[in-house]
């Protein structure tokens, strides 16, 4: 017996190659019957099969596992669940494929009734009429359904789909619909969550695009290489875009996370959301490379609408070059005569590798700014609010590093309350100075948190992780125990760029702390001012008054 007519199989089952599904919901897989199936019923048996680790095994019906010819039903699916599937027929000489799928089981998120990885996102335009629909969740009749939206119950809607006659910005947020599902006297959920954005008008048109091109890498037999290709999938990422790899046309392993199981070659995907642009990294892992990796195909290829896009990665090995006789004599001797001379040698420029580099640049007076049409050496970025109970964060901002920098080492900074002038597009101007600037420094601590501030966060990541214009310094002023105030990108910024304020410790002009910033700031031809010491600057209370008196913030933004 059906539990559905054709009619309904074409809506409940559509081809898709990947599904996502929460543990612990009710889930099922199902495929449409041709006409044939139905008269040749009699002569014809069906199979479902999982593959895991590259075995395939044949389904056997559990309590929990259930299939009824055309569909397979999980009570309720588990993580040990994720892996491939099929459905065969047999005419018991012959067995032919109907269908294949990768499931995917994700983890539920217990402190949210949704997962952000188990959501598509729907962006609309104001005044237009709009439904979000609860889909392909249950083959059942008279289920119960709930609605929520940011996880609260919304008005006690309990119908499959969710109509708004003229959409404003305010109906913008997450849509969960819930279905209560009864089975042998217990009650499972399947859920579905919808991202809806309301924009005022229509975002404009992008091109997704690969960023980078072909790529041709020299390797060697045995070593390990992670090929990586990142493609820009619009504003906020699009459902119908996809990036993966091939290998020879073929699709790669996904990687398990688990280093003693994982293929000799997989794949694995990070998100990069940078501000409301949306980035996905694919990495090909190759654990050892062998000679016929040096001939294989390695192509990323980006999917939209109708267009696609790729990216061809070859391996070459690498030319091998012969040391000289006496090259060779030479290095040997060397390494039994000096063996405590080279170990010295590296310790010195280990431990004073910032010293040296600092009196290089004196001695040679280099200068990396000269004709690059920069203004400013650097954009300082911190908690900009006037009523912040942290006064000495901005006194450090406003008095402490400009002094120093400016006075003392001849950098011209710019200062968003003392260089920029009221009344202008706030984001123009945050976008033109930094774009202006050969450096962001940003004061780190936990009160970075007002919106102009973490503007100017996202802004300079995407400058220096993807347009790579801008190279970022990051000046804690304060220890910070938790970075999740911090976007997620921030952690893919090299440690080494990381500079500690250590309060007395850091204050004299030749502490390490301004030598390491003066390290990470590009190379300029100064004259310090040997005789002054920071002890000499006024730091009293009213230092900071022409720059910040009648200053409101928050009536900017």
């Amino acid at each position: 017996m059906y539990l559905f007519s054709p009619f309904s199989e074409e809506k409940l089952c559509p081809l898709r190659a990947s599904i996502d599904v929460l543990e612990g919901e009710y889930f099922f897989l199902c495929y449409v019957e041709s006409r044939q199936e139905h008269f040749q019923e009699e002569g014809y048996t069906i199979n479902w099969y999982k593959e895991s680790a590259g075995k395939q095994q044949l389904i056997k019906e559990t309590h929990r596992i259930v299939s009824q010819r055309n569909f397979l039903e999980f009570w309720p699916a588990e993580l040990s669940d994720s892996a491939n599937y099929s459905v065969t027929h047999s005419n018991g000489k012959q067995n032919f494929t109907i269908q294949k799928w990768t499931l995917n089981v994700l983890e539920r998120n217990k402190s949210s009734c949704f997962n952000r990885n188990h959501l598509t996102t729907e962006i609309k335009s104001t005044g237009t009429g709009h439904s979000l629909k609860c889909n392909d969740l249950s083959v059942y009749e008279n289920d119960s359904v709930t609605w929520y939206k940011d996880c609260k119950s919304y008005e006690h809607e309990t119908e499959r789909e969710l109509n708004f006659r003229s959409l404003t910005v305010q109906h913008s947020g997450i849509y969960t619909c819930k279905i209560l599902i009864s089975h042998e006297g217990k009650i499972y959920p399947s859920t579905n969550t919808i991202k809806l954005i309301v924009e005022e008008d229509a975002p404009e048109a992008v091109t997704l695009e690969i960023v980078g091109l072909h790529e041709e890498i020299e390797t060697e037999i045995g070593k390990e290489e992670i090929l990586n290709c990142t493609g820009f999938l619009g504003y906020y990422r699009q459902e119908d875009a996809s990036l993966y790899w091939l290998i020879n046309q073929k699709f790669p392993d996904k990687c398990t996370g688990i280093p003693e199981n994982e293929p000799s070659i997989c794949e694995e995907e990070k998100d990069l959301p940078l501000g409301n642009k949306f980035y996905v990294t694919r990495l090909l892992r190759i654990k050892e490379v062998r000679d016929e990796d040096m001939h294989s195909n390695f192509t990323c290829m980006l999917q939209a609408d109708e267009s696609t896009q790729i990216k061809i990665v070859k391996l070459k090995k690498g030319k091998a070059r012969d040391l000289p006789v006496h090259v060779f004599t030479t290095g040997m001797v060397l390494a039994l005569l000096f063996p405590f001379a080279v170990v010295a040698v590296v310790f010195v420029f280990v431990m004073f590798r910032v010293d040296l580099v600092l009196f290089y640049r004196d001695i040679c007076r280099r200068d990396d700014t000269a004709g690059d049409g920069k203004e400013y050496d650097a954009f300082v970025s911190y908690l900009k609010d006037c009523a912040s109970p942290i006064e000495d964060e901005r006194e450090f901002a406003l008095k402490i590093l400009p002094t120093i920098l400016e006075e003392n080492f001849g950098y011209k900074l710019c200062i968003f309350e003392r260089d920029v002038f009221p009344g202008g597009a706030l984001v123009d101007d945050i976008h033109s100075f930094i774009d202006k600037s050969r450096r962001l420094i940003i004061i780190l601590s936990q009160n970075y948190i007002s919106d102009r501030a973490i503007y100017e966060l996202e802004s300079g990541l995407h400058k220096a992780l993807v347009e790579r214009k801008t190279k970022i310094i990051l000046i804690e002023y304060m220890p910070i125990s938790d970075y999740n105030f911090l976007p997620e990108s921030l952690s893919l910024l090299p440690s080494k760029r990381v500079v500690k304020w250590k309060k007395d410790k850091s204050l004299p002009v030749n502490s390490r702390f301004w030598k390491n910033l003066r390290y990470l700031m590009p190379a300029k031809p100064i004259k310090i001012k040997t005789k002054e010491h920071f002890n000499n600057l006024d730091l009293g209370s009213g230092a900071l008054q022409p720059w910040t008196e009648g200053c409101d913030f928050n009536a900017v933004i």
